[in-house]
Formats: C-alpha cells, structure tokens, sequence
C-alpha cells in the first residue's frame, strides 16, 4: 500500500497552493532580509547579554524559551499531519528529524540554563513566537504535502550529505552549549569566562555556527525552497548576533584571542 502511494506522490506534478503557499514563501525570504538589516545595521536582539531596558515587560528566560520554541513542536506537528502525503516514510523521518532538535530547544535546554532572575522582553518572546509558527507552517507543509519523496531518496547523495551536516550540526551545538554552561557550573560564580577548546579556538560562537550548519543540512536534505528560507534565516539572524558576541568579547577581555572569528572558522 505505502509502495503504491509512493509511486503515486512521485509521479504527481505537486506544486504550490493557487498563490497562498508561494506568497507565504516569497514574505517569509522579505522578512528575512528585513530582519537582518535591522539587527546587523541597527540593533542587537535584546536578551541574553545584550539585554536593556525598553523593549516591554520580561518574562523569566526558561518560561520565555519554552513559549518562543513551542511552535516548533506543535504547530509542525498539527500542520505535518493535515498533508496529503503525511503517513509516507520519508516525509515523516524528515519530520522526526524536525523535532529532535526542537525537543531538545524546548524542553531539554531550557531547563539547564543559568536562568534563575534573568528576563527577556515580552517583544522578542512574541517575534520569535511568531517566527517559529511561520516556518513551521512552511517546513511541514512542504515536507507533508509538496516535496516528493520517495523511499529512494533515503539513499540518495543529497540526503546522505544533508543528514551528515544535520547531524554534525546538532551534535556540535550540543557540545558548544555544554562548554558555555560549564563555565559557569559554580553557582555563585556568576561571572563571564573566555570559553576554549576545539571550536571555540577558532571561532566566538561556535553553538551558532553549528546551527547554522545543521540547518543548511535540513535544506539539502529536504530539497526545498522552504528548508533553504530556513537555512538564510538561520544565519540572517545568528551572523549578527555572533558579531556583537564577538564585539562583546573584545570590550570584556583584554587577552582575547584575536586570531578567533565571529562565526565562521578563517573566515567571518
């Protein structure tokens, strides 16, 4: 049965919905662009250290977590399910794949953060909030109802390259979260430290470049103008802010490793 249906979704001509899911794309890449001019050009997000006064009420840094990466769970799954192709085996690994990441973003990290008295402002809550139940809508409508995907596909090139990324990508954010908590594992040590080791000898912000990479490994993966959208997102969002982190790291530390980059190991 699964292997009739298959053969049925890869001989389709699907495309996007009478102008909605196209639309959805195209303002999705513009708010992207927009986003990026305003956080590179004129200001840095505020919350975790760049935190400051003026942009609404805060809301306690583990609960704000958890509501802005919520999205990514519930509304890629209810959205997932609703496609015409959802019960076929590649597009729920792909999906499967989705939610570890977002498992481990919403109910895993938050819950090991330093978080205890710190706030984030309602405003960047609602914008990520928001965000996420964009790209989810986008992500599982594509992988569920408009990318073909046959079983094939598992073996292909593309897939093989997309998941080892993905997977290179997950493990070594995992890893530089753990370095960053780690330094500040003594409770009433609440200073900063230079961090160290393996990435971060080359780079400031080691858990965003390996987000980004995962994320260009969802794109390959899911061959996909929606999973591309995600992956520039990603890094319109992440490469500014691991500029000011870097910035930041100049002006706290005198003895600053100067040959590290932003993001990009040589390169940015």
């Amino acid at each position: 049965m699964e292997g009739n249906a298959e053969a049925s979704a890869a001989g389709a001509a699907v495309g996007f919905d009478e102008g909605w899911y196209g639309a959805a794309l195209g303002a999705f890449f513009a708010m992207t662009v927009l986003m990026f001019v305003i956080v590179n050009f004129f200001i840095s997000a505020p919350y975790g250290r760049h935190v400051r006064r003026g942009w609404g009420f805060g809301v306690a840094v583990r609960e704000a977590w958890i509501i802005m990466e919520s999205p990514a769970l519930f509304v890629m799954a209810l959205v997932y399910h609703t496609g015409q192709f959802h019960s076929l085996h590649v597009p729920h690994i792909l999906l499967r794949l989705h939610q570890m990441h977002y498992i481990h973003r919403t109910l895993i990290f938050p819950f090991r953060m330093r978080a205890d008295g710190k706030a984030m402002p309602v405003s960047v809550v609602a914008a990520g909030f928001l965000f996420n139940v964009f790209n989810s809508y986008l992500q599982a409508r594509w992988i569920s109802h408009y990318g073909t995907y046959p079983t094939p596909w598992l073996s292909s090139p593309q897939f093989l390259l997309g998941a080892l990324l993905f997977f290179g990508g997950f493990a070594g954010n995992i890893w530089a979260d753990n370095v960053l908590l780690n330094l500040r594992s003594d409770k009433e040590d609440r200073s900063y430290k230079i961090p160290r080791g393996f990435l971060y000898e080359y780079v400031s912000c080691p858990n965003y470049f390996c987000e980004v990479v995962e994320w260009l490994g969802w794109a390959i993966m899911t061959n996909s103008l929606a999973g591309f959208a995600f992956f520039v997102a990603t890094l319109a969002n992440l490469g500014p802010r691991a500029k000011a982190h870097h910035q930041w790291y100049y002006k706290k530390f005198s003895d600053y490793p100067r040959s590290r980059k932003a993001l990009t190991p040589f390169i940015y």
